[in-house]
């Protein structure tokens, strides 16, 4: 009887030994995840974002084409809107297109290198690696990874959570949250193609900037536009200045001018519709993708367009943070 006692533990024991021997630890899993996503030839996929940061969410469809080692087409379409945008990196330089206003910004940037985006799988697998205080969990079919973020948000939205299938070792979906770990973005991958490899002139910006017409656009411009007004919990900085002016050019802007330990100021114009998308207009700054817009940030200012309208913001006293932390949460209508 002790015998068979003896033999059904030893038994016990390889069987547990062996299913700890089969199971990948977590530097093991981030080493497949990186070779992947990471060393391929390059992929294209399809995926939602949905950005929680407003009074309502907006959900844009992204179409992301990569071919290594540095060729770059980002496509972003809000949901039941006529605006695209895209992120094109090529031999010459990065662009940002936006084909129906007719408007081309070529940067003089590294992206993504200095600034990772959480649907770029690539640059999803360097955040993993790069936090050493990543941390995964295991579901049933998936590895749950939560690492820092390194992107222009990450001060306002330091963690992002990596859900990865355990059987394809692709990404599910990327949750993005603020410090109070309240979900702010969320990007769902639909469908990933590894090995995928576009040619050299797919990547020109020609390819492209074919003028458009967009009738929700030019209507917005002919209208009255509506004052955005940035919604921030900060003390001891207040808006003491708002003005409605026309410019030489017949546009009408609004500035708005806030005052105290944070000051800057706000610019707000229609977007003018350009005559040709096809010469690159040079952007200073660093190309900025907010999510629901992409623009450009320097040391003081941050431009973007959004619903028709064009912002500036400026600011001596702001950290490129808390910009952001402004653009972010400029919403149409009264200042509460």
């Amino acid at each position: 009887m002790r015998q068979k006692l003896t033999i059904f533990i030893v038994l016990l024991l390889s069987v547990i030994v062996l299913g700890a021997c089969g199971k990948d630890s977590k530097e093991e899993v981030l080493e497949k995840l990186h070779e992947k996503w990471a060393e391929g030839k390059g992929y294209e996929l399809d995926a939602t974002m949905e950005i929680k940061t407003g009074s309502e969410p907006r959900v844009y469809d992204v179409n992301v084409w990569h071919t290594r080692p540095d060729f770059y087409r980002v496509q972003v379409s809000q949901k039941d809107e006529d605006v695209t945008q895209m992120i094109i990196r090529n031999k010459e330089g990065v662009f940002v297109v936006t084909p129906s206003l007719k408007k081309t910004y070529k940067f003089q940037s590294e992206w993504p290198k200095q600034n990772s985006q959480p649907y770029l799988i690539g640059a999803l697998a360097e955040d993993l690696l790069a936090d050493k205080n990543v941390a995964m969990e295991e579901t049933d079919d998936s590895y749950i990874f939560t690492a820092a973020t390194r992107n222009n948000h990450k001060s306002i939205m330091p963690t992002q959570k990596v859900t990865v299938d355990k059987k394809t070792l692709l990404p599910k979906s990327v949750s993005i949250l603020n410090e109070a770990e309240e979900e702010q973005m969320l990007i769902t991958f639909k469908k990933i193609d590894l090995g995928v490899q576009h040619k050299e002139k797919e990547y020109a910006v020609e390819q492209f900037t074919k003028d458009e017409e967009n009738v929700a656009t030019e209507e917005k411009e002919s209208a009255d536009f509506q004052t955005y007004y940035p919604v921030l919990a900060w003390d001891n900085t207040t808006l003491v200045d708002e003005k409605r002016i026309e410019g030489e050019d017949g546009v009408e802007r609004v500035i708005l001018t806030f005052e105290g330990d944070k000051s800057f100021t706000l610019v707000q114009e229609p977007i003018e519709i350009g005559e040709s998308a096809t010469i690159p207009v040079f952007q200073p700054g660093e190309l900025l993708d907010m999510g629901f817009t992409i623009g450009a940030i320097t040391d003081h200012s941050i431009s973007f367009e959004k619903d028709g309208i064009s912002f500036f913001i400026a600011s001596n006293d702001l950290t490129q943070e808390e910009m952001i932390e402004v653009a972010a949460s400029i919403t149409a209508g009264s200042l509460k």
